[in-house]
């Protein structure tokens, strides 16, 4: 990294980065610095205004309020006819915009004729007006009208004017309304504010009325229509009813309903019956009709009443031969007579199985022939059930086209008859619950509030632009400054001597009267110096600056001035591109000086000049050569200023701005320090970032900054230099009142 670099890194981020801190002070200074200049624009602004203020036409505000109405009153309700609900929020919205109407504000215009009011006549202000209501009308475009038209076009740009002047404001969170207008004549604002209420009640007044009469009218021919419609649906459905046949076509849907729910049921218990039976004789002719113990198994067989008491008789028989056996041998009588009545009842008991068999399938046949009846007698209800419910709905549709024509018919005769009645019946959707009067003051113009803030947005604009100036100004205005964007140390810091324009300062007003101020800030100067260079051996010293005008040959004249009253001190003139010490010492142009003695053409004898006033010794510039750079940059030079080192204490030498030639540069390459001299108020903080870091990049010590030409009357009074000067004086009263 170059001293280049490191210089503008200095230079840039001179410090750790912490946290910002509001200067409140540098504010204020910046402030107090354009004071005047402020309350100067404050001022002329504000009178400003007030002659404005003065010349404006008063303006008076009167206002009407309003109640809309909530529930209107009705004779009856029919509110499907209006078709609005005003319990809506969406309805005072509704009245609001009507109230802003253009329709409103025509028919105001027209019932107060305000187009021959004096308001309204073709004044500067109306003129002004009327121009920025009627749309713009390129002039190559010719435009013709008839008079209706141009009556009208002048009637709409009225109503335009009309209407800016006018204000509509509901009250939040109530039903009222304010209707404000504004006028140069206070009488024609009241009258104004309520004639727009009363023609808002009027409009609505009328257009229910209109509408009622409306809703009369074409409910009478809606009415006549839809008689024509039920006269129509009732013939059709007598006219059925009677081809038909219908006398209570409910009824009899019932009776055949009914029936066939009574045939279904018949016929579902005979086929179970039936299905019943097919089981038996399916195992009757499995088992065989003459195997009758087989058929004794079968349950419906066993379970039937003649079989049991058959079976009763058998046990019975069995049981009287099984206990004459144990008595009598088998050719007893008894014995015979038994086993005879055993086989008697067996027989029985096989013929009653038979003819239960035969009964059975009697009743089979019968059961089936029942079924079929019945089969076919639902089939017959079944069509029947068809056919009349196929009348009775169509019974049913022509009854209820009927009803519906009825119900229809009813509605709108008893609408029409409600507002046959209600017809006439006015109710207001609004009243006033305040009318405006004639306002005895003006609500415009404030013009103390005018006046007033005028001057205080005047303060503020200016207050602004001061901070605008003060950041656009890049230059050094505080030692603050000097050491903060350059990091460098401060030397010293001399006042602007006042003096005739364009003329320098004189040379030896550092030894008059009139120039102690100036004197003490040199020598604060020099005593700065010296003790920042205490412990270096610090005799060449070389005073430059980066541009040209910056004050560093005052600086470079007044320094040795100081110097040479405590050490043997020679002034050197290193610029040898624009030289100025012989006119300033009063020189001859032809006195040989520095470019001579390098030349070797003159000796150092006849090189110098000494200034009796001051006691320092100069040396000029000398012949101006045509190739300075290159004896400033010979070994000639290097060995005079080592012979000068060593016979004078101090040799300052005055040298070329920086910026302009590089003169300044080679010469500090052997000098051992450099006083860097900038003026305040005047370069750019860039420029001399600049030029310093052009020394710091060729390793030259630079001894500090010298701030030149600081005007002490606008001196920031935040710097912690103020009062610097205002010191210098310290005890000259004291000793002025002695003497």
């Amino acid at each position: 990294m170059t001293i280049m670099e490191k210089f503008e890194i200095g230079t840039n981020n001179n410090a750790p980065k912490t946290e910002e801190v509001i200067d409140l002070r540098q504010y204020f200074s910046v402030i107090n610095k354009y004071k005047w200049r402020i309350a100067f624009l404050a001022v002329v602004v504000a009178c400003l205004a007030a002659v404005v203020a003065l010349n404006l036409t008063p303006k008076y505000r009167a206002t009407a309020v309003l109640l809309i109405e909530a529930q209107q009153a009705k004779a009856v309700s029919f509110d499907e006819i209006y078709g609005l609900d005003s319990n809506r929020k969406e309805y005072y919205l509704t009245q609001f915009e009507i109230l802003k109407s253009r329709k409103i504000a025509e028919a105001v215009v027209i019932k107060l004729n305000l187009k021959d009011h004096p308001d309204f006549e073709a004044k500067p202000s109306m003129i002004a007006e009327l121009k920025a209501a009627i749309p713009f009308i390129p002039k190559k475009v010719p435009m013709v009208l008839s008079a209706a038209e141009q009556q009208e076009f002048e009637l709409q740009a009225l109503v335009d004017v009309f209407a800016k002047r006018l204000t509509i404001s509901p009250v939040r969170k109530t039903q009222l309304v304010k209707i404000t207008y504004e006028s140069a004549d206070p009488k024609l604002a009241a009258l104004v504010a309520n004639t727009v209420g009363e023609v808002y009640i009027e409009q609505h007044l009328t257009a229910k009325m209109g509408l009622t009469q409306k809703a009369a009218g074409w409910l009478t021919t809606r009415l006549s229509d839809l008689r024509i419609r039920l006269d129509a649906s009732e013939s059709k459905l007598q006219v059925y009813r009677e081809r038909e046949n219908l006398i209570d076509v409910e009824g009899v849907l019932g009776l055949v309903s009914k029936e066939l729910e009574q045939t279904s049921q018949q016929l579902v218990v005979a086929r179970n019956e039936k299905n019943k039976l097919q089981s038996i004789v399916r195992v009757i002719n499995e088992y065989g009709r003459d195997n009758i113990a087989m058929l004794e198994s079968i349950t419906e067989i066993t379970s039937h009443k003649v079989i049991q008491d058959v079976k009763q008789t058998l046990i019975t028989v069995e049981l009287k031969v099984s206990e004459l056996s144990q008595v009598y041998g088998p050719k007893h009588p008894k014995m015979i007579a038994a086993q005879a009545e055993l086989v008697t009842v067996k027989k029985n008991l096989s013929t009653q199985i038979r003819r239960l068999i035969t009964g059975v399938e009697k009743e089979l046949k019968t059961n089936t022939s029942n079924v079929e009846a019945l089969e076919r007698e639902l089939v017959r209800i079944k069509a029947q059930f068809q056919m009349v419910t196929g009348k009775e709905y169509e019974y049913r549709k022509l009854m209820r086209e009927v009803k519906t024509n009825r119900k229809i018919y009813d509605t709108f005769f008893s609408r029409s008859k409600e507002t046959e009645v209600t017809s006439d019946f006015d109710s207001a959707v609004a009243r006033f619950t305040d009318r405006a009067y004639r306002p005895s003051r003006p609500s415009k113009p404030n013009k103390p509030l005018i006046v007033i803030l005028a001057f205080v947005a005047s303060l503020g604009l200016g207050v602004v632009f001061a901070f605008v100036i003060e950041a656009l100004n890049d230059t050094f205005k505080s030692a603050r400054d000097v050491e903060n964007k350059l990091s460098q140390r401060m030397l010293g810091m001399l006042p602007l001597v006042a003096g005739k324009k364009g003329a320098p300062m004189d040379l030896h007003h550092y030894f008059s009267a009139d120039g102690k101020k100036f004197a003490e800030s040199v020598r604060t100067l020099r005593t700065s110096f010296v003790l920042t260079q205490l412990n270096s051996d610090a005799k060449l010293i070389e005073v430059t600056s980066s541009l040209p005008g910056e004050g560093k040959t005052t600086i470079a004249c007044n320094l040795a001035f100081a110097l040479a009253q405590m050490d043997k001190t020679i002034l050197i003139d290193g610029d040898m591109r624009k030289p100025s010490l012989c006119k300033r010492f009063d020189i001859p142009p032809y006195h040989p000086g520095l470019a001579n003695y390098i030349a070797g053409t003159e000796k150092f004898e006849d090189c110098i000049y000494h200034d009796e006033e001051s006691g320092l010794t100069v040396m000029p510039c000398g012949q101006l050569p045509p190739n300075p750079l290159e004896l400033l940059a010979s070994k000639c030079f290097v060995e005079i200023l080592a012979a000068l080192k060593k016979t004078y204490d101090r040799v300052v030498i005055d040298t070329a701005p920086i910026q302009a030639v590089s003169d300044s540069l080679v010469i500090a390459q052997h000098v051992d320090t450099v006083i860097y001299v900038v003026k305040s108020d005047d370069t750019r903080i860039g420029v001399v970032q600049s030029g310093l870091g052009r020394l710091l990049q060729t390793n030259v010590k630079i001894a500090g900054v010298v701030l030149n030409q600081i005007d002490t009357k606008k001196m920031d009074q935040s710097d912690y230099y103020h009062g610097y000067y205002n010191d210098y004086s310290y005890g000259d009263d004291v000793a002025s009142k002695d003497s």
